[in-house]
């Protein structure tokens, strides 16, 4: 018989699907932060030797964020961040609005519209000195706000095209939370978005949403051509 060794366990190496995942979601992060910055170029050998992995996972990452508009692979030279295509994202922009304004009309034809909408209204109707500040916590609870606007109309197809989108713009839409006056001005427009809506005004929740979503998107391509132009100083100093 084998006697058991009473030792510590051997512990299993990392599966490398996981590692790809927490690979993609370190670089992901680090394209958000912008450290890394559009343009920038690397190799799969640089890239696994800076995240202490094989190639295999790092590439399994790359080709992950390839698929989601983040890099792109350059023929013999590397991989590269993608460039912002201002075009591409207003597009998507076209598409948030239209399924916004189509949950807001079945949100208003929806009898408990009141307990649909409890959530949003305990946030954004929240007392001055009880909202959160920092706006990396607001702009995950704007992204919130307005996903939960399309899941509380049932409608799971529509709630699962709007968070794709939703996680393409993210990498600008957050932006829009490094200034306070943005900050004051999203618990504000969220507020009388919510007050309108819940008086089963539609076609006036729907442009208020429409002007909303508009002047958030003409602020943070302003703030992220700053952004870029900032980024690329330090990186040259």
């Amino acid at each position: 018989m084998v006697a058991m060794n009473p030792g510590r366990p051997h512990r299993k190496p990392p599966r490398e699907d996981n590692l790809a995942d927490r690979i993609y979601q370190r670089i992901k992060q680090e394209i958000f932060d912008w450290q890394l910055l559009p343009g920038d170029r690397f190799t799969e050998s640089e890239l696994a030797a800076r995240m202490q992995a094989s190639r295999t996972p790092v590439r399994e990452a790359l080709v992950r964020l390839q698929r989601d508009g983040y890099v792109e692979v350059q023929f013999r030279n590397g991989w590269t961040i993608r460039p912002f295509d201002f075009r591409s994202l207003e597009n998507l922009y076209d598409v948030r609005v239209i399924l916004e304004l189509a949950a807001l009309r079945q949100l208003c034809d929806s009898d408990d519209l009141e307990l649909r909408l409890e959530p949003l209204r305990q946030v954004w109707t929240a007392a001055p000195d009880a909202r959160p500040r920092e706006g990396r916590i607001v702009a995950e609870l704007d992204e919130r706000f307005h996903e939960h606007l399309v899941e509380a109309t049932g409608n799971d197809e529509m709630a699962r095209i709007h968070h794709d989108v939703t996680e393409r713009i993210r990498i600008v839409r957050r932006l829009d939370f490094t200034m306070d006056r943005r900050i004051e001005a999203t618990y504000a427009e969220h507020a009388q978005i919510l007050h309108v809506l819940l008086s089963r005004h539609c076609e006036q929740a729907q442009q208020q949403l429409r002007a909303h979503i508009e002047e958030s998107k003409a602020e943070v391509r302003k703030i992220t051509l700053h952004m870029l132009d900032e980024a690329r100083r330090r990186a040259r100093a």
